[in-house]
């Protein structure tokens, strides 16, 4: 059983892993901290994103020979592959450290295994401390961990009346600057957006994470676009000078997000039409809502969801707000998905 001492380790190496300014990537965000056996702390460090030192190197490389016999906890199981960098359980059981705390389990294909190869080599092993905690520092990458697939965000902006352009198809801009702002720092965020043909044909989107200034910043989503239709190469989504896009020719939205996953993407916004929506909704592959409703009225025009497999109120999709705000004169609705326990 832990420590006090090792509680209050793992509470350090979450805010470690915490640090603000580590890029946007496929590699979790990991602390760790180094205990000699009195309790004293060694070293510390944290993951500074993809292709940097691990949370672990860090800590032992700051921590030189006072490594041996010192206790590792970490916030994420130590991973036991090499991809750019080496395993850290490997690092570990060569700098002598005798015991080993981590948070979360590693349950990947691919880096999974790092506490039972310590184990096995003599290494006092004890997991899931403060394991929830540690899973809400990458809820994005855990949820893709868990479940196979990138984690899904959609992104709407709608009159009061729920329409999504007017009738004659108009639809810049229904939300407010301030909103807009705000999206653009959401996708900022992510690792991919995704829209249909539908929308790229319509408004020629360029769907570029932009600054105060305008300007795309200096690391941008993936821009991924979906459904059967052609896409003109000149289309502003494909683009290389502002970041890379894939064209999906298929209406199987489900096997984009396998695709998608297997490149690393964990977090999808969805910022598509009503057709593209409908698709995801009626897969059950929309995880989160992020709905800017301005104050006016259209009356007529295209809906914000388009079909969604929901044909009785008792098969809508349910939602839990987790945030309500005001952004200019819109209103901002952050909203989870309610699903089944297991679901």
């Amino acid at each position: 059983m832990a420590s006090p001492t090792e509680v209050q380790a793992m509470r350090r190496a979450l805010d470690l892993a915490r640090s603000p300014g580590v890029p946007r990537g496929p590699n979790p965000r990991v602390g760790c901290v180094l205990l000699a056996p009195d309790g004293r702390v060694v070293a510390e460090g944290h993951h500074r994103g993809a292709g940097t030192p691990h949370a672990e190197a860090v800590a032992l490389a700051a921590a030189g020979d006072a490594a041996r016999g010192a206790t590792a906890v970490v916030t994420l199981e130590p991973c036991a592959h090499t991809g750019r960098t080496g395993p850290c359980a490997q690092a570990l059981l060569a700098a002598g450290v005798s015991r080993l705390v981590y948070a979360q389990a590693d349950t990947g294909p691919v880096a999974a295994g790092g506490a039972a190869l310590l184990q096995a080599a003599g290494v006092d092993v004890e997991g899931g401390l403060l394991a929830d905690q540690a899973a809400a520092v990458n809820p994005e990458w855990t949820f893709a961990l868990t479940h196979g697939r990138p984690f899904v965000t959609w992104k709407l902006a709608a009159s009061l009346d729920g329409r999504v352009a007017a009738a004659d198809g108009t639809s810049r801009w229904i939300s407010s600057p301030e909103s807009r702002a705000d999206a653009h720092a959401m996708r900022a965020q992510v690792d991919a957006i995704v829209v249909g043909t539908g929308t790229v044909l319509a408004d020629d989107p360029a769907l570029t994470a932009r600054g105060p200034d305008g300007r795309p910043g200096p690391v941008q989503p993936l821009r991924v676009v979906v459904g059967d239709r052609p896409v003109p190469p000149t289309a502003a989504v494909l683009d290389p000078s502002v970041g890379s896009a894939a064209v999906y020719p298929t209406r199987d939205v489900a096997a984009v997000l396998a695709e998608l996953h297997a490149h690393d993407v964990q977090h999808v916004l969805l910022e598509g039409g009503p057709t593209v929506a409908g698709a995801f909704v009626a897969g059950h592959l929309v995880d989160r809502v992020v709905a800017y409703v301005a104050p006016l009225l259209l009356g007529a025009g295209p809906a914000a969801l388009d079909g969604g497999g929901v044909a009785t109120l008792a098969e809508a999709l349910r939602l839990e707000p987790v945030e309500v705000s005001r952004l200019g004169p819109d209103v901002k609705i952050v909203a989870r998905v309610v699903r089944a326990e297991g679901g």
